[in-house]
C-alpha cells in the first residue's frame, strides 16, 4: 500500500509545459547564471504530473511562490497539483490554497484547495472529554 499522500504506480501521467520556466528550460530569474537550467524541469521545458491534476490554486499555476523568486512549495514549480478522485473543495480555504488574510499554504489541504471527500480529518484534533468519576457528565 502506498504511503499517505503518494500515488500508486498505476496513476496516469501527463506531460505538460513547465510552469516555472514557461517551457524555455532556463532559470527564469537567472539566479545562478543566464545559462542555468530550470531547477524544475532540468532544462527540458516539460514536466510530468499524475492525473487527475488541477491548476495549483496557491500559485495560480505560475509555479512561482507568492511574492518570491523561488518554486511554489505546493506544486514544486509544475503549476499543477494532483488531487485524489472524489475530492471536495477545502472548507477552510474555499479552494484557494491559502486562508484569507494568510500567506502560507492552507494547513488543512496543504495548498491544493481540495480534501478527501470521506473520512476527512477534523480541522483540529481535540482529545475526547472523559467524565470525571462522580460527575454527572
Amino acid at each position: 500500500m502506498p504511503a499517505k499522500g503518494t500515488l500508486s504506480k498505476t496513476s496516469e501521467m501527463s506531460t505538460i509545459t513547465c510552469a516555472f520556466c514557461r517551457g524555455k528550460g532556463k532559470d527564469p530569474f537567472e539566479l545562478l547564471s543566464k545559462l542555468a537550467n530550470c531547477q524544475v524541469c532540468g532544462g527540458r521545458g516539460k514536466v510530468e504530473v499524475a492525473q487527475p491534476a488541477i491548476k495549483c490554486p496557491y500559485c495560480g499555476g505560475s509555479g512561482i511562490h507568492r511574492d518570491q523568486r523561488i518554486t511554489c512549495t505546493v506544486c514544486g514549480g509544475k503549476g499543477m497539483v494532483t488531487i485524489r478522485k472524489g475530492s471536495k473543495t477545502c472548507p477552510d480555504c474555499g479552494g484557494k490554497g491559502v486562508v484569507e488574510g494568510g500567506y502560507l499554504p492552507c494547513a488543512r489541504c496543504g495548498g491544493t484547495g481540495a480534501v478527501a471527500a470521506k473520512g476527512a480529518a477534523p480541522k483540529t484534533a481535540r482529545p475526547s472529554k472523559k467524565a470525571e468519576p462522580g460527575s454527572k457528565e
